[in-house]
């Protein structure tokens, strides 16, 4: 029997790409990750909850988990912040969790620093013309955001090759079926192994 030890594992995308689609089918098929909720500074929409898909904060209260270290990471990305809570990651990882994080560009390669034998997951799209489409489907913004969105997004994708893994987001189902394969290998990886027993 191996037992390994546990890691990070960090999915990031330009925005539309499918990430927070994919991340939940993932926690589905593996008992033994648990999501990092962040928090943020944005307000909460209607069919969001506290505590569930992100913690809600004021400015005063983002302000004063960054001054007293509390955050991992952080990041303003479209004029809100963005954060890793420092105590709910060491606890899950304490627990022998994989921990799994849904952040951008930015937050992921500043993650990464920190936790060096994370593992990092870049999303494409299947076309930009796909990109598109999913982000005008959502309906949560205008033309020129959208455009915004799309420019930002041709920034983000040169970026991928900093990333362990890439995977073209086309088929969830097929998606979801390699980043298990990815997980199950990491967990084989000779460094991570912290006991071996052959009974």
């Amino acid at each position: 029997m191996l037992s390994s030890s546990p890691f990070l594992i960090i999915i990031s995308a330009p925005s539309g790409t499918g990430k927070t689609t994919l991340c939940r089918a993932l926690l589905k098929r593996d008992e033994k990750i648990r999501y990092s909720i962040s928090v943020t500074t944005r307000s909460r929409k209607a069919e969001e909850e506290h505590g569930k898909d992100y913690y809600f904060l004021s400015d005063k209260e983002f302000d004063l988990l960054v001054e007293n270290g509390g955050l991992l990471e952080w990041e303003e990305v479209y004029r809100y912040r963005y954060g890793t809570p420092k105590d709910k990651t060491e606890e899950l990882l304490a627990q022998g969790y994989n921990v799994l994080f849904d952040l951008d560009i930015k937050g992921a390669v500043n993650l990464k620093r920190r936790f060096p034998d994370s593992v990092t997951v870049f999303l494409l799209p299947p076309s930009m013309a796909e990109l598109e489409r999913r982000i005008t489907l959502r309906g949560r913004d205008d033309a020129d955001n959208i455009k915004f969105r799309l420019a930002q997004a041709m920034a983000e994708m040169e970026k991928a090759k900093e990333f362990d893994y890439i995977i073209v987001n086309d088929l969830l189902d097929e998606s979801v079926q390699k980043l298990v394969s990815i997980i199950k290998a990491e967990r084989c990886r000779s460094l991570r192994i912290r006991e071996i027993k052959i009974v």
